[in-house]
């Protein structure tokens, strides 16, 4: 028998907006209001808002939570400062990826580790298997927020005039408590569009008031509500990867081109560490695949799954393929093997239905916003 798809806090206002909505890891979430195409626009020129209530808050507090962390996560937590927050990977034993996570540090003791929807159940189950021996309480939060994100060039002017926190002092992946249209919040300046922006953590009964608010404070630059569509172009573009197509518990983070995230030199033991040297060894010495960008001659859009080939010869597989409305070409992100990686390497496309179709090798990511 399947189950309801669950309802974020804003579900209603989506609805009364006339957004198309998708069954997303089990919630009901706004894949487009109108144009894809207009929104993915609107949050590399001016902004866009998001509803990410799906994605998965887990606390961890307690004398020994930063242990418990350095342990369970392959990231130095112990590193990271107060207000600051640090993107890392949860793995197997084996080094296969769990999940990748944003970990937050909000006090002397406490930190928040937000999981994406399709995993939060999966990274809450670990962190709890992990957190034997160690004085932390691992804590599911996902009922106590709702999360909003606002992206985009005019982002932070937006919110500044709903928010008393400071802005100006906000460094890229941290966050600080303020109140946003007169109510608490963690603001976090964090994203998944590759511009700047802000993710704010609050109390469910709070997101339609301080979603309006937003909406009000942005009407005069041109934000406007944003789905999930746009948000996969927008990080395509950005070269950031997906759970699920750039990252699975098949791949190690050095096999994702991602081993930056390990951190061997912390203290002590974590959980898929011996794994990991020899797969950071490995990627050194004979790497199979790399992941890199493509970007297609013709029209023809790729999609997660297809092959991309060479000389008669399958030598890679796309994960992640769309049209870019910024660079105006369907565009992707592929593992190939490594004698085929190099940017502008030649002779290299796309098994599209039985046509191979030219693509130009580039490395990633495809945008990059002008600081």
């Amino acid at each position: 028998m399947s189950t309801a798809p669950r309802l974020t806090a804003l579900d209603a206002l989506h609805r009364s907006l006339g957004a198309t909505m998708t069954d997303f890891a089990g919630w009901d979430m706004p894949l487009r209001y109108a144009s894809e195409r207009d929104e993915h626009n609107a949050v590399r020129t001016r902004a866009g808002l998001f509803d990410l209530s799906h994605m998965g808050e887990i606390t961890v507090t307690g004398p020994q939570a930063v242990d418990l962390l350095d342990y369970a996560l392959v990231g130095n937590i112990s590193t990271v400062g107060n207000g600051r927050a640090r993107y890392t990977m949860i793995c197997q034993e084996d080094g296969g990826i769990l999940d990748d996570l944003i970990v937050y540090r909000l006090g002397e003791t406490e930190y928040m580790v937000v999981a994406n929807a399709s995993n939060a159940q999966i990274v809450l189950d670990a962190l709890v298997a992990r957190a034997g021996g160690f004085d932390a309480e691992v804590r599911d939060d996902r009922e106590a927020y709702a999360l909003i994100a606002v992206q985009g060039p005019e982002s932070p002017g937006i919110l500044k005039s709903v928010t008393d926190a400071d802005l100006d002092g906000l460094k890229y992946y941290a966050g600080l408590p303020g109140t946003v249209a007169g109510v608490p919040a963690l603001i976090a300046r964090t994203g998944y569009t590759g511009e700047d922006g802000f993710e704010l953590f609050l109390k469910p009964e709070h997101a339609e008031g301080v979603w309006k608010a937003l909406t009000e404070a942005g009407a005069g630059v041109g934000l406007i509500p944003c789905g999930l569509s746009c948000r996969d172009t927008l990080r395509l573009e950005a070269g950031m990867p997906l759970y699920g197509h750039e990252l699975t518990t098949a791949l190690t983070p050095f096999d994702a081109g991602l081993g930056r995230v390990v951190k061997f030199e912390k203290p002590g033991d974590f959980v898929g560490r011996k794994a990991l040297e020899a797969a950071a060894e490995r990627a050194e010495t004979a790497p199979p695949r790399k992941l890199v960008g493509l970007i297609a001659e013709g029209r023809r859009v790729p999609r997660a799954g297809f092959q991309v080939v060479a000389g008669g010869e399958v030598v890679g597989e796309i994960t992640s393929g769309a049209p870019s409305p910024t660079l105006g070409k369907p565009i992707a992100i592929a593992y190939v093997d490594a004698a085929h990686a190099a940017p502008g390497t030649a002779g290299v496309g796309v098994d599209i239905r039985g046509t191979h179709e030219p693509y130009e090798v580039v490395a990633l990511p495809f945008y990059k916003r002008q600081k």
